[in-house]
């Protein structure tokens, strides 16, 4: 079959409307500044409204927020509708990347801890994703995108929760994506290494044996920053990844292949 002929631009994304949640500060925000740079409208999720007002500001007027709670599962419908409204326009993409993060080791780790990093990752993700779809099914067009981490990858001490739940990603990825992309529905995953951000200076507060650990084995020698996990979210979601779906994609600077 002969292609068609390429895009001037197929990273483009104008006229597309993202919802992230988690997307006031960190990698949320990292991927919502890179999606309104290059062409959607992003609505911010997130619960705490101060921190969802600063980052609208400092996106501009593509981007709008609602403040709401990924654990509320009862309300996901609601909160698309709320979107689509202040949007002006239905969801075209949805990010996965609200989470919390608990460092303990694994006998330490209470069940009422493990199910609150569940509930959030996990539970509050699949809510989501099913409000949307329904929607993307029916216009034929949309992508999922997830949040999956170094940890769903390899043993990583102390996580034992957040582990379980960014491997959970992986399955629901690739099951996901066998469902939907029948109908032009992408489903896909980043696992970023180690990104400075808030979540992981707390991850390594105290232990610098683990920091020279993680660069030790990274061939770049460094951490990244968000924007490099925002433009592959970009690449994932665009006219140039149509044809990628089901993949789980290391954005690390080579940890998953450094000795």
């Amino acid at each position: 079959m002969a292609s068609s002929e390429p895009s001037r631009n197929p990273f483009n994304l104008d006229g597309q409307t993202a919802l992230v949640t988690g997307g006031a500060t960190g990698l949320g925000f990292g991927m919502a500044r890179c999606f309104v740079a290059a062409g959607a409208r992003a609505v911010l999720v997130g619960r705490r409204e101060d921190e969802l007002k600063k980052a609208v500001a400092r996106l501009g007027a593509q981007a709008k927020y609602v403040c709401h709670d990924v654990t509320k599962v009862g309300e996901a419908d609601k909160l698309v509708e709320t979107a689509t409204r202040t949007a002006g326009a239905p969801m075209d993409i949805l990010v996965n990347n609200a989470g919390v993060h608990l460092k303990k080791p694994a006998v330490e780790t209470t069940p009422e801890e493990f199910l609150t990093v569940l509930n959030t990752h996990v539970i509050g993700a699949h809510a989501l994703t099913r409000a949307v779809l329904p929607d993307m099914i029916q216009r034929r067009r949309g992508n999922i995108l997830f949040t999956a981490s170094m940890a769903a990858l390899f043993g990583i001490p102390k996580v034992i929760a957040y582990s379980a739940a960014k491997s959970a990603y992986v399955g629901m990825v690739r099951t996901l994506a066998t469902e939907v992309s029948m109908h032009n529905v992408r489903v896909n995953a980043i696992a970023p290494g180690w990104i400075d951000s808030d979540m992981m200076r707390k991850a390594l507060d105290g232990d610098p044996a683990r920091r020279d650990k993680i660069l030790g084995r990274t061939p770049l020698n460094r951490f990244g920053d968000a924007d490099d996990i925002g433009w592959a979210a970009v690449y994932l979601c665009s006219p140039a990844a149509k044809f990628v779906t089901g993949v789980v994609l290391p954005v690390d600077g080579g940890v998953s292949i450094g000795f």
